[in-house]
C-alpha cells in the first residue's frame, strides 16, 4: 500500500460555482414574475412561464448532483504500519474516508476532443460515485491503492461532430 499520503484523483474545478447558479436562476425568477404578469393581461404566453419552471427545476436538481461528486481522491496513511484509507472529497466540502478493499470499481472515461477524464467509482454496497474531470491519472496508482477493485479505462461513446471516436 502507499505510505504517507498518495493523491489519485484532482478535479480541475474544486470550487461549487454558486455565483453564476444563483445569477443565473435570479434572471429566470424574474422572467418567470414578468411573464406571470403578462398572463393576467390575458396572454397566451403560458409555456414561457412553463419553460422557465422546468429550467429552475433543472437548475434544482443539477445543484444536488453535483454538491456530491468527487473533487479529490487520495490514499492516506496514518503511521509506519497503519492501516491505509482512501479519502473522498466532494464539491460541498464533504470529506470521508473508506478502507480501499472495499472500492469495487474504477473506470476513468477519457475525453475525444479534451485532455480531461472523468471518474466513476464504485463502493461495495454504495452507490456509484462521481467526479469532476481533471487530467487522467495513471490507473497503476488506483491498481497499487485499491487491489481488489476492478480498475479500467476507456474513451467516452460519443465527441464533437467531425472528430472521430476511438
Amino acid at each position: 500500500m502507499a505510505s504517507g499520503e498518495e493523491l489519485l484523483w484532482d478535479a480541475d474545478d474544486k470550487g461549487a460555482q454558486m455565483v453564476p447558479r444563483l445569477r443565473r436562476i435570479g434572471v429566470t425568477v424574474g422572467f418567470l414574475g414578468f411573464f406571470g404578469l403578462l398572463l393576467w393581461t390575458e396572454s397566451n404566453a403560458v409555456w414561457a412561464v412553463y419553460a422557465g419552471a422546468l429550467y429552475l427545476l433543472g437548475e434544482i436538481a443539477y445543484w444536488v448532483w453535483d454538491r456530491r461528486r468527487l473533487v479529490e481522491a487520495r490514499i492516506v496513511s496514518d503511521g509506519v504500519d497503519g492501516p491505509a484509507r482512501l479519502r473522498l472529497r466532494r464539491v460541498g466540502g464533504q470529506v470521508t474516508e473508506h478502507d480501499p478493499h472495499h472500492v469495487a470499481r474504477v473506470l476513468i472515461i477519457h475525453d475525444n476532443v479534451l485532455d480531461e477524464a472523468k471518474l466513476r467509482l464504485s463502493l461495495h454496497g454504495r452507490r456509484l460515485l462521481f467526479g469532476r474531470p481533471c487530467r487522467p491519472p495513471a490507473l497503476s496508482a488506483w491498481r497499487h491503492a485499491c487491489p481488489q477493485a476492478h480498475v479500467r479505462d476507456r474513451g467516452a461513446h460519443w465527441g464533437m461532430p467531425g472528430i472521430p471516436d476511438y
